[in-house]
């Protein structure tokens, strides 16, 4: 776990550890950091072509025989979403672990088809661990 940003609000390291491995399907080991604005900006440059910040990225630096992996979380990014949705900031991280983690995994949202079977997937876990569907609208 790693912080690179400063905030009293941010979940705990056992936070994480718990959502990720809610998620997990095999033993990993993923380092989570979370990331200011400036810093996923210049990854999502760099690795996927956009520049602007996102919510969450995930690099598989090797998936056998055990996962292992990377997520970067940008705090403040997923503070104005978390308040535009109206969601705790809190299920609005364990919702982007376990979307992370899944693509850690090979689980994607390219086509409808795919989209349909991962957000299927994100919402079991995440009301599992006892937050709203990720994907209802809260009101």
């Amino acid at each position: 776990m790693q912080y690179a940003v400063k905030n009293s609000r941010l979940p705990t390291p056992a936070q994480f550890r718990r959502w990720a491995r809610a998620a997990l399907e095999r033993d990993a080991r993923i380092t989570v950091r979370l990331v200011g604005s400036r810093e996923a900006r210049a990854l999502n440059r760099r690795f996927r072509g956009k520049d602007h910040p996102t919510n969450v990225l995930s690099f598989t630096l090797q998936s056998a025989p055990r996962l292992e992996g990377d997520l970067a979380l940008c705090a403040p990014v997923i503070a104005r979403e978390a308040r535009s949705q109206r969601k705790t900031g809190t299920a609005h991280y364990a919702h982007l672990t376990v979307h992370g983690v899944l693509h850690l995994q090979g689980y994607d949202h390219e086509t409808e088809r795919q989209a349909r079977s991962m957000e299927r997937r994100e919402t079991r876990i995440v009301t599992g661990l006892g937050f709203p569907d990720p994907y209802k609208e809260q009101g």
